[in-house]
């Protein structure tokens, strides 16, 4: 009989025991509510202090006690009060261990509410923890502690997937890691939401690829980029640039003119047909500038002023649509001007014997810097910052021997 009273005192003590410990659960529970009742209101800002360090204590002797230490609720409960602390805390010092015991007992709470019973109370600790957590990252990413700013952003993703704050931050985080995987993951889910500047995470996606050597991926995402806003310039011109650089000006030359049939009143179109053609001529002069034989440094020199004049022809284009379009302003001086610089350039290469044909030949390029002295004029007009512009015009002044203007003009330059 007295074993079986010992057995049954110790009974009793386990119960009473694992009763009060509940009733700390109960008491951290009801502690926890009113401070979510009272947090935010000002009038209430001691009530909420009060209660949420009355939480704090109930749940620390719950979590003490081997009896109620892993119970899913003490996770979840210790979890979100910790969080909350975590939250409010400004001083890092302090708000850090209440982070860290955070998460790991929202871990612990995720791993043993199977049911989902106490939900409500992750849930709340998601929010807090995730805070937090993106706080800490934004710390750690302007102090250049990107490895650990990656961390803290991807919690705080983890626990909103679809938050595009949180995406783009982890991605952003990844590409100073030099983690291009991962931030190719993290800009391509961007790309899938209304993010508002989906526009610039076309671009910087496509410079992450750029980074790999993945220069497939990085024209593919920029053509798409430009199907979605097609009236992005920055867009456009980067997939004209990245494509002429691959090989494939008549890809892009294609592309654009069959925008062009699409929207013909489209000065942007006309402008970017223009850059792709003088892309084109650009590459014809890398080949010229290895070049002897005089009569295929004449073909060359013909294909490059062919492309020349076609970009001519299209930045006009565009200007007849708006003739106070600076971009094809410019560029429609930089066009006109290089052929009669390549003419004076051969001119003063000529041997002294041939004083005639040195003479024709500045003849014919005055003439035509003549020609072209207004589009020179308008073109600094509408960018008078533009350091193309004003080059061009001062070379026109160079050439007529006007060094009063010249000279004013390079101190411009300078100036920029």
């Amino acid at each position: 009989m007295k074993i079986k009273f010992l057995i049954t005192g110790a009974l009793s003590l386990a119960s009473v025991t694992v009763f009060a410990q509940k009733g700390e659960l109960d008491n951290a529970q009801k502690e926890f509510g009113s401070y979510e009742t009272a947090r935010g209101q000002q009038a209430l800002a001691s009530v909420a202090k009060t209660s949420i360090t009355n939480a704090k204590t109930s749940i620390d002797k719950a979590a003490a006690n081997e009896k109620t230490a892993t119970m899913p609720r003490t996770y979840a409960l210790k979890a979100a009060i910790y969080g909350a602390m975590a939250y409010q805390d400004t001083v890092v010092s302090t708000s850090a261990p209440l982070y860290t015991a955070g998460v790991e007992a929202l871990q612990k709470a995720k791993e043993a509410d199977k049911s989902g019973e106490f939900k409500s109370l992750t849930d709340a600790a998601n929010q807090y923890l995730g805070v937090y957590s993106l706080n800490k990252g934004v710390r750690e990413f302007q102090g250049k502690q990107f490895e650990d700013a990656y961390k803290s952003f991807d919690f705080y993703r983890s626990i909103n997937p679809e938050d595009t704050t949180a995406i783009l931050y982890t991605g952003l985080a990844a590409v100073n890691t030099k983690n291009y995987p991962v931030a190719i993951n993290n800009y391509k889910k961007l790309l899938t939401t209304k993010y508002s500047k989906n526009e610039g995470v076309y671009g910087d996606l496509s410079s992450i690829y750029l980074e790999t050597k993945d220069t497939t991926n990085a024209l593919s995402t920029l053509t798409e980029g430009v199907s979605k806003y097609p009236s992005s310039a920055a867009l456009r011109s980067r997939e004209i640039e990245l494509g002429l650089t691959m090989g494939k000006q008549a890809e892009i030359l294609d592309k654009i003119q069959g925008a062009i049939a699409n929207d013909p009143k489209n000065k942007f179109l006309y402008y970017y047909a223009g850059i792709a053609y003088v892309g084109s001529a650009n590459g014809v002069d890398k080949k010229l500038k290895q070049t002897k034989a005089a009569t295929e440094v004449a073909s060359l020199q013909k294909q490059k002023n062919d492309n020349l004049a076609k970009a001519t022809d299209m930045f006009k284009k565009s200007l007849e649509i708006d003739p106070n379009y600076a971009p094809a302003a410019v560029s429609l001086s930089d066009a006109l001007i290089t052929p009669i610089v390549d003419e004076f350039n051969a001119a003063n290469k000529l041997p002294t014997s041939k004083a005639k044909e040195y003479a024709a030949a500045m003849a014919k390029v005055n003439t035509q810097l003549d020609a072209i002295k207004p589009q020179l004029l308008k073109a600094v007009e509408l960018d008078p910052k533009s350091a193309s512009a004003l080059t061009n015009l001062r070379n026109y002044y160079l050439v007529k021997k006007d060094n009063v203007k010249a000279t004013e003009l390079s101190k411009k330059i300078n100036a920029l």
